[in-house]
């Protein structure tokens, strides 16, 4: 009797589990439709004001519609990582043993070519190699490292480090910054979707980035945290079940 009653309740829950997830994909559809077109057109309206006749527009008038330029991109930013988040919660996960070093480095390199003029002292440890799927914990370490970069970038002498450490059944891995750090009193905002613990006029971004990230650990049954002090730099960990090093 008591597993029948837990099958139907197995079945119950997967029916749920796939009508919310059809909701999430007529969400993200519209999102991506009825929001991006009159987006566009505000877009598109006001360049071709600043374009076309801005001789006809004081200077305080070009302001404001370089303000509203400015919005409708933060806002065409801000439906990208609603889609990148509601993509993560529907995609299957392609498990395969990830050489999380390399990875790593790949990462890095890439967003430092985005800043080929600034110099940052980074150090990237030996990391274990994972199981997980790869594009998902690329998505996860490109938002880790891309924070690291964004938030030592008033720092005379920026530097980031990247390392690894076992820890029981756990391989914890952490990206190491020398910032402008957080106040833990706060450190339960970081992981909030479109959280901010930061002014958008000092550091740019929609605020997704660790909620994208934190999505991404629990999908593989893992963890994450973050340790920080006002000015003296920040360090993010998550923690993913120790898989079979092959590398």
């Amino acid at each position: 009797m008591y597993r029948k009653q837990a099958e139907r309740r197995l079945k119950e829950n997967t029916a749920q589990i796939v009508a919310v997830n059809k909701e999430l994909e007529s969400f993200s559809y519209s999102v991506s439709h009825d929001l991006r077109a009159p987006l566009r057109a505000i877009d598109g309206f006001s360049r071709a004001l600043l374009e076309e006749h801005s001789k006809h527009l004081d200077p305080e008038g070009q302001r404001l519609l370089g303000m509203i330029r400015t919005g409708t991109n933060q806002m065409g930013r801000l439906i990208d990582d609603l889609l990148v988040f509601s993509r993560i919660s529907r995609k299957v996960l392609e498990k395969s043993n990830v050489e999380m070093t390399g990875m790593a480095r790949s990462v890095m390199y890439e967003l430092l070519q985005l800043e080929p003029d600034r110099f940052v002292a980074v150090t990237i440890n030996h990391l274990a190699a994972a199981q997980g799927d790869r594009a998902m914990i690329r998505q996860a370490f490109t938002n880790l490292i891309s924070n690291a970069l964004k938030f030592t970038r008033h720092q005379p002498k920026p530097a980031v480090e990247i390392g690894w450490y076992r820890d029981g059944n756990e391989d914890i891995y952490y990206v190491k910054d020398n910032g402008v750090g957080f106040d833990m009193r706060y450190v339960n905002r970081l992981f909030g979707i479109f959280q901010r613990l930061h002014r958008a006029e000092e550091f740019e971004g929609t605020g997704a980035g660790l909620a994208i990230v934190q999505h991404i650990i629990h999908r593989h049954g893992g963890r994450i945290w973050a340790e920080g002090k006002v000015n003296e730099g920040a360090t993010l960990y998550f923690a993913l079940p120790r898989g079979r090093e092959k590398i």
